[in-house]
């Protein structure tokens, strides 16, 4: 399987062979998602849901879906909100072709994307009001991060963007001459005529210090996405100045992180809870179940994490925002369920004949999770022979309770 073949490999070969996303093709838009339906569009967006978690499931080298779920949590904008299929799709499929491609392309594409056109205001921002929406989240949010620009480069930059517009009905792309401003702007301290473009490439490549602190904040949010909150400022500026050397190409970033003895350190190897999409992902690998039988489209929601559905403008927050009250329960619910189906047709009755240690071993085993720790361990030990002590006149629910028990323990959690 995936395990033994990098296991057999040196650590910068599995890296590489992890990173060689050419296996994956280029996947075509399905034709049920390809248009906007407003008679479908909950139809519309379960399918699109269920088809990227397959993607995210059965693509040979996941790590380009990984990172179309960190663009998508970056560069933020909500199904609902734009409430057309095909454009958040076509906004989907751009993060998935650049996943690990050059960063400034990325932000210059996803800047005219007619969904962050739409969720962004940028759809009508033109010279005789200018939005500021946008622009203040370029910089705030998408590139340099608070106290790293003034007002004055806000309003600036939202006049540059004026008359980059997506014009109704169907909200295309266009640029309008007309809806531009043409007058001189200051930005950064830089007086001219700047256009929108310029400001993005302004950040990313004319500018060395910001384009630094770009570097450092984009490395922060990867550290964080893929290994812990936090990571130490050496590591970062380090990280930082390998992403500035390759002209801000992700993948090179990436190498050098996955390569990093950091990246292998206890904190990283139990620093992250899977989030809720991971953990469903990891529930319909192991459990051969269906996305539409685990509900991953409507229990998303509940869980803190619903595909094509950030929270706002800034995205899904890692680790605790995962272990509210709310979001342990609603996992409760889905391990519940998806416990319910593996026991239909006696599944699972076997366990019944192992002993207690046995049984507990082997479903943790069916999940991924051996060998469990020792608490995690004896605490399931403990359930179950409790259970199977008091139930002696049913045999339904000491297996079932193990399978939920064990979807629940810390290192399932785990990413």
């Amino acid at each position: 399987n995936r395990v033994t073949e990098l296991s057999a490999l040196s650590l910068a070969a599995a890296v590489d062979n992890i990173l060689d996303t050419s296996l994956n093709g280029t996947p075509a838009t399905p034709a049920e998602i390809s248009y906007h339906s407003d008679a479908d569009n909950w139809n519309q967006f379960v399918f699109a849901t269920e088809w990227w978690c397959g993607r995210m499931l059965n693509a040979a080298r996941p790590i380009q879906e990984k990172m179309t779920l960190f663009w998508h949590g970056h560069f933020t904008s909500a199904w609902w909100s734009i409430y057309h299929t095909q454009h958040s799709v076509s906004q989907n499929q751009l993060y998935r072709q650049l996943a690990l491609g050059n960063f400034r392309e990325l932000t210059q594409r996803m800047a005219i994307e007619p969904a962050m056109l739409v969720y962004l205001s940028n759809a009508g921002n033109v010279k005789s009001a200018p939005n500021q929406n946008f622009a203040r989240e370029l910089m705030e949010l998408f590139t340099l991060g608070v106290g790293n620009y003034t007002e004055d480069d806000v309003v600036a930059a939202a006049r540059a963007w004026t008359g980059h517009n997506a014009l109704w009905p169907n909200y295309a792309y266009e640029f309008r001459p007309t809806q531009h401003d043409n007058d001189l702007k200051t930005f950064f301290g830089t007086t001219r005529n700047w256009d929108g473009p310029d400001i993005i490439n302004e950040i990313l490549r004319d500018n060395a210090a910001k384009q630094l602190i770009s570097a450092r904040y984009i490395t922060s949010k990867l550290w964080d996405f893929f290994a812990y909150p936090g990571g130490p400022t050496t590591v970062i500026n380090a990280l930082a100045d390998v992403f500035i050397a390759n002209n801000l190409e992700i993948k090179p970033l990436l190498r050098a992180m996955f390569n990093r003895p950091e990246f292998y350190a206890t904190p990283a190897k139990q620093g992250l809870v899977r989030t809720p999409v991971v953990w469903m992902v990891a529930l319909a690998y192991y459990s051969g179940l269906t996305f539409n039988e685990i509900g991953v489209a409507w229990r998303g929601e509940r869980l803190g994490q619903q595909l094509f559905n950030p929270p706002n403008v800034a995205g899904w927050k890692p680790n605790a925002a995962w272990l509210t009250t709310s979001g342990v329960s609603a996992r409760g619910q889905i391990a519940g369920t998806v416990a319910w189906r593996l026991r239909m047709n006696n599944g699972f009755e076997y366990l019944h004949q192992l002993s207690v240690e046995a049984a507990v071993d082997n479903v943790a085993a069916f999940f991924g999770v051996a060998p469990l720790s020792t608490a995690s361990r004896n605490a399931l030990i403990n359930a179950h022979r409790a259970e199977r002590a008091a139930q002696t006149w049913n045999s339904y629910w000491s297996p079932t309770n193990l399978l939920i028990m064990t979807m629940l323990t810390p290192e399932f959690h785990m990413a």
